[in-house]
């Protein structure tokens, strides 16, 4: 049964996830919000609408490790996994002007998330000063846009899924609620299940926060970066898990954080937190480094992550 429950809760995850970006994505197109903010936004935060809703459900719950866990090994995921499959699909392209936006915004996230990670807890300060960055990077974005800079000039613009203009405000409503409801409840089972392994086998939490939940949520950026990648359109997948990452430290650790501050595992202060920021410092140099990803440089990110998973197994 709680095998049941995890993977039930996945599949919930990513059906309502999905419904929820279709769902709002019309909207906000009907309402006629700009395609940068509905990227910025509304993309950028039902994507990250799996890792936001688990790691909230996980510490509410008490489960510190599964909450931390699964925004540390995400990130780790993002790059390493997801981001090097996709090089080695089709290399990725880089855009200079958009990398010294998104790509301070990235360094700097991590580097916070390092900062609160080696203090031990994870308070309500910490989360102002999250979700206070995150606005400071979303304002910026839009003032650039208000200051007639292209939309390439941001890497996580994506205006999300397509949308077909007859879907009706009822539908694309119901869509929306429909969705949320949906995650909540894949979140709440995904947890019992994942927490429940963790009790049944002596496993740690935080380990399966970091592999199995983390893995798990971030199968819409999975997916989405693939299917960008096979398409050509490698500079969507690489924002893609640039606007992902920073999503999940400043918007899902700041929410969490404010409503229900928890203490960061020794576990993840003493490896993971490390792994997330010599990940993030190799996708920057290597995006820097004639501004693309290529197939060889993306075995060698999937070689890195098969060494990571390695690793979380050893500790089991």
């Amino acid at each position: 049964m709680l095998i049941v429950f995890l993977i039930t809760g996945l599949v919930l995850l990513l059906v309502g996830g999905d419904l929820f970006v279709r769902g709002s994505v019309s909207i906000a197109q009907r309402l006629g919000v700009s395609p940068l903010l509905i990227g910025l936004t509304l993309v950028g935060f039902g994507t990250s609408t799996p890792e936001l809703v688990t790691s909230l459900q996980a510490a509410l719950a008490g489960s510190p490790g599964v909450a931390t866990g699964n925004v540390v090994g995400s990130n780790i995921a993002n790059i390493l996994l997801i981001l090097g499959l996709a090089a080695v699909l089709k290399p990725v392209l880089v855009d200079g002007g958009a990398l010294k936006r998104d790509g301070l915004a990235l360094a700097v996230s991590a580097l916070l998330c390092l900062g609160v990670t080696m203090s031990g807890v994870l308070d309500r300060l910490s989360g102002v000063v999250f979700l206070a960055g995150l606005a400071g990077y979303l304002g910026f974005a839009i003032w650039q846009e208000r200051r007639a800079v292209t939309a390439k000039a941001g890497i996580t613009v994506d205006p999300g899924p397509p949308v077909k203009p007859a879907d009706r405000p009822l539908m694309a409503g119901l869509m929306t609620l429909g969705g949320l409801a949906l995650v909540i409840l894949g979140a709440s089972l995904l947890i019992d299940g994942a927490v429940g392994l963790a009790t049944r086998f002596g496993i740690s939490e935080t380990i399966i926060g970091l592999s199995i939940v983390a893995i798990g949520t971030s199968l819409p950026e999975l997916i989405t970066s693939v299917i960008a990648a096979l398409r050509g359109q490698s500079d969507v997948a690489f924002g893609n898990v640039v606007g992902s990452n920073i999503y999940n430290v400043l918007g899902i650790l700041g929410v969490t954080a404010l409503v229900q501050p928890i203490p960061v595992p020794p576990e993840i202060m003493a490896v993971d937190i490390w792994v997330m920021l010599g990940a993030t410092a190799a996708l920057i140099i290597l995006a820097r480094t004639g501004h693309r990803i290529n197939r060889t440089e993306g075995a060698l990110m999937l070689a890195g992550y098969a060494g990571y998973t390695a690793w979380l197994a050893s500790q089991i």
